[in-house]
Formats: structure tokens, C-alpha cells, sequence
């Protein structure tokens, strides 16, 4: 009875040894285990997205620049500054009529009526016809002979183109001509007729 009861504590002391160096044991392992940091938990890879296609840059053009206020104002003084007149063109020789310079009977002088035609007659030679040639036909009525009628008709000539040369035209672009009494302005026998045929006019040559 001895024997079985000190076999009996005999092997609860050895469970009880077993029991406490389990105990230890394990906590040892605990200690060992929280000892040990705990491994870093895996970070997660940042997924990179592939780069967007940079979109071209539009040239961006200068802006034009502000025209300084001062040339403004200096344009616009300019523009308003007057022309100089263009000079105005020659009449046409078909819109030209000289007039007709008379004589009294038998005469080549001129009266005053006739001086002032060719006044007339040597402005427009002057401002529209300067270097154009002018011939100045002398005439006469159909009395007397056709030769003295052809003297008497350059004498007349003559001195219209003396007077014209006192008013300022040039001699050289004036040339006379005698017709006589072969070509009268009217034709008739009497005074009226006579007085239109006794006569200097004017024909432009070029």
C-alpha cells in the first residue's frame, strides 16, 4: 500500500515537472517570438500609368505692335495736306478756234479792234499751244489784180505775225502765207462780202 501510494506521487511529481518545463518552454517561445519585429508588410507597387503624348505647343504669334500714337497723328496731318494741282492737259487742237483779224480796204496796218483780237489770239497760243507752229494766211476782197491782192495779202500776214512776236510768241513758230483774193470767206459784189474777205486767219500746224 506504501509502494503504490509513493509510486502514485512519484509520477504526479513527474507529470507536474513535465508540466511547468512545457509552461516555461512556451513562454519562452512567445517571448522569442515577440522579440522578433514582425516583418514589414509588403508595401504595394504604385502601378505607374504610362505618360500621355505631350500635346504640341501652338506657336503663339506676337502680337502686332501698337503703332505709336505720334505717327498716327503724322499720317493724318499728311493725309490731309493738299495736292499740288496737276497740271492741267492741253486742249485738243479740234476745240481750239483763233479769231479772225479784218483789214480795212487796201490796207495791211492794223486797227484796234484787230489788236485786240490778237491778244486774244496770243494767250491761247501762249497757255495751250506753247511750241506748236502756227501759220497765219493773209486774204483779200476780189478787187484789183491777183497779184497785188497776193502782195497785199502777205503784207497783211506779215504784220500780224510782227504783232503776235510783241505779245510773246515766237517768231519761229509762226509762218505766213498769201492766198489773195482766191479764197473769200463769202462770196458776193458788194461791201457786206468785201469787209469779211479782207481778212488774216489762223490754221495750226502741229
Amino acid at each position: 500500500m506504501k509502494k503504490s501510494m509513493v509510486a502514485l506521487l512519484a509520477v504526479v511529481s513527474m507529470v507536474a515537472l513535465l508540466a511547468g518545463g512545457c509552461a516555461s518552454n512556451s513562454e519562452a517561445v512567445k517571448k522569442d517570438t515577440a522579440s522578433v519585429p514582425a516583418a514589414a508588410a509588403p508595401v504595394a507597387e504604385k502601378v505607374v500609368e504610362p505618360a500621355k503624348p505631350v500635346q504640341p505647343v501652338e506657336t503663339v504669334k506676337p502680337a502686332e505692335q501698337t503703332r505709336p500714337a505720334e505717327s498716327v497723328k503724322e499720317e493724318a496731318v499728311s493725309n490731309k495736306v493738299a495736292k499740288p494741282a496737276e497740271a492741267q492737259p492741253a486742249a485738243p487742237a479740234a476745240e481750239i478756234n483763233f479769231e479772225t483779224v479784218y483789214f480795212d480796204f487796201d490796207k495791211s496796218d492794223l486797227r484796234q479792234d484787230a489788236r485786240d483780237v490778237l491778244s486774244k489770239n496770243a494767250e491761247t497760243i501762249l497757255k495751250s499751244l506753247a511750241g506748236a507752229k502756227i501759220k497765219i494766211e493773209g486774204h483779200c476782197d476780189e478787187r484789183g489784180s491777183a497779184e497785188y491782192n497776193l502782195a497785199l495779202g502777205e503784207r497783211r500776214a506779215i504784220s500780224v505775225q510782227k504783232y503776235l512776236t510783241t505779245l510773246g510768241v515766237k517768231g519761229d513758230s509762226l509762218s505766213i502765207i498769201s492766198y489773195g483774193k482766191e479764197k473769200p470767206a463769202v462770196v458776193g459784189s458788194d461791201e457786206a462780202a468785201w469787209a469779211k474777205n479782207r481778212r488774216a486767219e489762223f490754221v495750226l500746224v502741229k
